[in-house]
């Protein structure tokens, strides 16, 4: 069972939870996932199993989905619906008179394109070698560097009195809490996330993904689900190899290609063996099957 599992995450488990209960019910060691998603936050949670394990390098960098709900008028300390309310505008009232849905779609558009973000304090990147949320429950003070990110599309779904639900297609290191709230300032309020939903992975949709109680109730259905590394990477460049060069590329030797930089399927008397890549016209073996 080589190959990726799209689980669709209910709220309250955490990405460590969903990968034990797929490592347990398919008895299988090697599970992992390709970035965690908020234990308060639905959706798509592209599972690895066995060696698949081994491409999350390729899967860490595609862009992400999500549909989220913003409440203006409040913030949390956490950004989102599980942190304890820390300010509210007592304006708020004032501002959503004057609050309307083409109003709404011209803050959007001004999020779109690359822009530094300063991620949440509670969340996992590390400074010192510390989780940033470690710091926050602390109460300790730290200097949290903007990221670079990109915002490909943003779109109102719906305004419905204090709240917005807006869909938007992200860079990897995108925190929507922190767009929700960077939204309503530029509306002229405070906010906070109060439902995420992640509805794509790249090519991955939540269309297509299984719950949890699918995977526990249906296994033998669930593992004609599990997507083959050679249909993952269907778009990418076929090579083939004879006896001899197939032996020194399991080997580890590097072998001469005159083809572009990146991935390639490897391949034996057209028998899909695993991926390889290409830097400087020399073929590296990458993942085995």
């Amino acid at each position: 069972m080589d190959g990726i599992l799209i689980i669709n995450k209910p709220k309250g488990f955490t990405s460590h939870d969903v990968v034990n209960v797929v490592r347990k019910t398919l008895n299988e060691k090697k599970v992992g996932h390709t970035g965690t998603l908020d234990p308060n936050a639905t959706g798509v949670l592209p599972i690895l199993i066995g060696k698949a394990t081994k491409i999350s390098k390729y899967l860490i960098e595609h862009n992400k989905e999500y549909i989220a709900i913003l409440k203006l008028g409040k913030t949390t300390d956490t950004g989102d619906s599980k942190g304890e309310i820390v300010g509210e505008d007592l304006h708020l009232k004032d501002v959503l008179k004057y609050l309307n849905i083409e109003h709404v779609k011209e803050i959007l558009k001004l999020f779109l394109g690359e822009q530094k973000q300063i991620p949440p304090i509670y969340s996992a990147i590390k400074v010192n070698g510390k989780k940033l949320y470690e710091y926050a429950r602390k109460g300790q003070a730290v200097e949290i560097e903007p990221r670079t990110i990109t915002i490909q599309k943003i779109e109102l779904l719906e305004l419905k009195e204090d709240e917005i639900c807006f869909k938007v297609l992200c860079s990897k290191g995108t925190y929507i809490r922190t767009l929700c709230e960077d939204i309503a300032k530029k509306i002229g309020t405070i906010g906070y996330m109060k439902e995420l939903t992640r509805t794509k992975v790249n090519e991955f949709s939540i269309e297509n993904a299984i719950t949890i109680d699918e995977l526990k109730n249906n296994i033998e259905g669930v593992k004609e689900k599990i997507i083959n590394l050679e249909a993952l990477f269907k778009s990418e460049e076929k090579i083939d190899l004879n006896n001899r060069k197939k032996e020194l590329f399991l080997n580890g030797v590097q072998l001469t290609f005159e083809h572009p930089n990146g991935i390639y399927r490897i391949y034996h008397d057209n028998r899909f063996i695993g991926l390889g890549t290409i830097n400087n016209d020399l073929l590296k073996r990458d993942v085995i099957l």
